[in-house]
């Protein structure tokens, strides 16, 4: 795949996903961040290493299956809406934790990922996120 082939294909990816994409080392990363208002040690926060959404593919093969990877910040109370989602989409969770101590409120942070056309795999996404409060 020519890297324009990659660039017009990694801004659909970001087009479904509502972010913002790249290509970096031949990696579509898409990025966009929850407005959640989070507070650590009493003090509210906006940094993106907080609110983070981010989606990628790589590896793409000649059948259009890539390596696509997933990450997001989450409510504590919608971990398990999401989940259920994404198990139905047949998308594996892979991790489920925390990143902040004393943040309130309590910020959990989901991974996930396929092997399956980037775009397929945007729109399960999308679909799943619906039960986001955010």
């Amino acid at each position: 795949m020519s890297l324009d082939s990659k660039k017009d294909l990694c801004r659909e990816f970001a087009r479904i996903l509502g972010g913002t994409g790249t290509v970096i080392n031949g990696v579509c990363l898409v990025q966009k961040f929850r407005d959640i208002p989070f507070k650590i040690l009493g003090r509210r926060t906006n940094s993106p290493l907080v609110n983070p959404q981010f989606f990628s593919f790589e590896n793409l093969d000649f059948q259009g299956n890539a390596l696509n990877l997933g990450e997001t910040v989450l409510l504590q109370e919608e971990v398990n809406p999401l989940l259920t989602e994404l198990r139905k989409r047949n998308i594996t969770v892979t991790a489920i934790h925390n990143h902040w101590l004393f943040d309130q409120p309590r910020a959990m942070y989901m991974h996930f990922q396929s092997i399956e056309p980037p775009l397929e795999f945007a729109k399960k996404v999308r679909d799943a996120f619906r039960v986001l409060k955010y």
